[in-house]
């Protein structure tokens, strides 16, 4: 599993669209809510097959601005072969990594949970 979070300059509503837009995998799942005053949460959820690693893996995108500001979660599972090894050749972290690199040009600060 690998996982990254950041605050960004866009709306939550804009991530989303970016990120169907730009990201290679295929979509599986998304879901948008207006919460009211403003406030938004939404989800995506992409999948793609890793060649280096011989297994799918699936990336959540999660987006709120619940708190003011623009958050985005992405998580990466699930590339690992086996019950007991953890070892993907890096599909985890290139797979999160990729929501970094679509928004890298909006984000304004990196979160480390």
């Amino acid at each position: 599993m690998s996982k990254c979070s950041f605050i960004v300059s866009l709306m939550p509503l804009q991530v989303m669209d970016k990120m169907k837009d730009e990201e290679s995998a295929e979509l599986i799942y998304e879901e948008f809510h207006d919460i009211g005053n403003c406030k938004y949460n939404g989800t995506l959820i992409f999948e793609k097959y890793f060649m280096r690693a011989g297994n799918r893996a699936a990336l959540v995108v999660l987006v709120n601005n619940i708190k003011g500001e623009t958050k985005v979660t992405s998580v990466a599972t699930g590339s690992s072969q086996g019950i007991f090894f953890k070892f993907d050749w890096g599909a985890a972290d290139s797979f999160a990594g990729s929501v970094k690199r679509i928004l890298e040009s909006y984000i304004i600060e990196e979160i480390d949970e």
